[in-house]
């Protein structure tokens, strides 16, 4: 099986990218955001690839990170997602607009995606809300490990939104320092709903 790849870039299409390993081009589908983020023909790059057996051969669909490719499985986990749709939904949103709709149960964020309509929409941000702890990396700290506490700045909202997301499975740790990043980049008197955008963000990198 075929999980990463590296080599160059030797040409790019619509939907897909040819990359060559060693003299062998490799064609490997990916969604807009990955293509418009690969690097200029000719220039070397490393993908996660996501390797599909079919009756009709074998297809490749690549992504920056691991982490993308995770939540491209993910997706497909959904009653209703197949390859072409999560492809869809993670080549029109980041990985971490994705968490944010799902933690927010935001089907019409989602729905910008095409192929995607409402009943699928609505399936995935409530077939995804238990599996996003296991989405998203733990959030290291300064000098190594996890922190087991954080201080967690006075606030309704900043409280909202650590419970929001424990609520998703995170620990109360992480929860209280993804939020504390929040309210350092949003400041104080954010709302309990950009507060856990940001969180969100925070925790997916």
């Amino acid at each position: 099986m075929i999980g990463k790849l590296t080599g160059l870039v030797d040409s790019v299409s619509l939907s897909a990218a040819i990359i060559d390993v060693g003299g062998v081009g490799y064609e490997v589908t990916m969604g807009a955001r990955q293509l418009g983020a690969l690097p200029h023909v000719g220039e070397p790059v490393s993908l996660s690839v996501d390797m599909h057996m079919r009756e009709d051969g074998v297809r490749l669909y690549g992504f920056a990170t691991e982490h993308e490719r995770a939540w491209f499985r993910a997706l497909q986990t959904v009653q209703g997602v197949g390859a072409k749709v999560a492809l869809a939904v993670l080549g029109t949103l980041s990985v971490a607009d994705l968490a944010n709709a799902v933690a927010l149960q935001d089907k019409a964020h989602v729905a910008r995606a095409q192929g995607v309509g409402p009943k699928v929409a609505a399936r995935i941000v409530a077939e995804l809300k238990d599996k996003m702890p296991a989405l998203a990396p733990a959030i290291s700290v300064p000098g190594g490990g996890l922190s087991p506490a954080a201080e967690l700045p006075e606030g309704l909202a900043a409280r909202d939104a650590v419970s929001a997301l424990t609520n998703l499975g995170y620990a109360h740790g992480e929860a209280a320092m993804a939020v504390s990043a929040a309210i350092r980049m949003a400041g104080n008197e954010a709302g309990a709903a950009e507060l856990i955008r940001l969180g969100l963000k925070e925790l997916a990198q």
